[in-house]
């Protein structure tokens, strides 16, 4: 029983075991010293761990360690940034639901940030690597290929060009700093294809 029992299925509700057997894992819930079934699924048992889990039958796909992602920055904390999960890099797939995603200060970038404002702007898309997917999203953003691959001027909101050190805006030569990615404007198309779904 340290396997997944795939020709079981289980209800919510169901009895798994005591909770001296067995620690609830995902999946599953505790009630009066008895680990229950949280949803529809199959059981997995670990007796190494000592835990048990249900993998739901129709189970959403959730973001995985390392995954690359494209998000929007939503907002600008003193020690983090609030992002909006776009899209994966690798299967194209939109993330279901479009979720919440952050990136703490010390992940920002290999160096020192002092301020994420010089580092970002509300509206920034993002390439990122995702440091934890379940229950919150946690992401990074510290190597060269990471960072801002897609930016609007906040002086005219008109399109920023990559200088290498800086971004130039090409309507009114106004320069703003950024964490920029080594991707940057290559990866613009296909991030703001991922934007206009989760504002639609």
């Amino acid at each position: 029983m340290t396997a997944e029992t795939k020709e079981k299925l289980v209800l919510p509700g169901e009895l798994l075991g005591t909770a001296e057997e067995f620690v609830p894992g995902r999946g599953t819930y505790e009630h009066n010293g008895q680990v229950f079934a949280a949803l529809l699924g199959h059981p997995s048992y670990d007796n190494q761990a000592r835990s048990v889990t249900v993998r739901a039958l129709h189970d959403i796909p959730h973001l995985s360690e390392g995954e690359t992602v494209y998000a929007r920055v939503d907002e600008i904390k003193s020690a983090m940034l609030v992002c909006t999960v776009l899209r994966s890099t690798e299967t194209e797939r939109a993330v279901p639901g479009f979720p919440e995603g952050t990136v703490h200060i010390s992940k920002a970038k290999e160096s020192y940030v002092e301020n994420l404002n010089r580092e970002f702007a509300v509206g920034d898309l993002i390439k990122a690597r995702v440091l934890q997917g379940y229950p919150t999203v946690k992401l990074t953003t510290q190597s060269a290929d990471l960072g801002v691959v897609s930016a609007r001027c906040s002086e005219c909101h008109g399109p920023m060009t990559s200088t290498g050190k800086d971004l130039l805006c090409s309507r009114c030569g106004h320069r703003e700093s950024r964490k920029i990615s080594s991707d940057y404007g290559r990866s613009s198309t296909a991030s703001d294809s991922g934007a206009s779904a989760a504002s639609g």
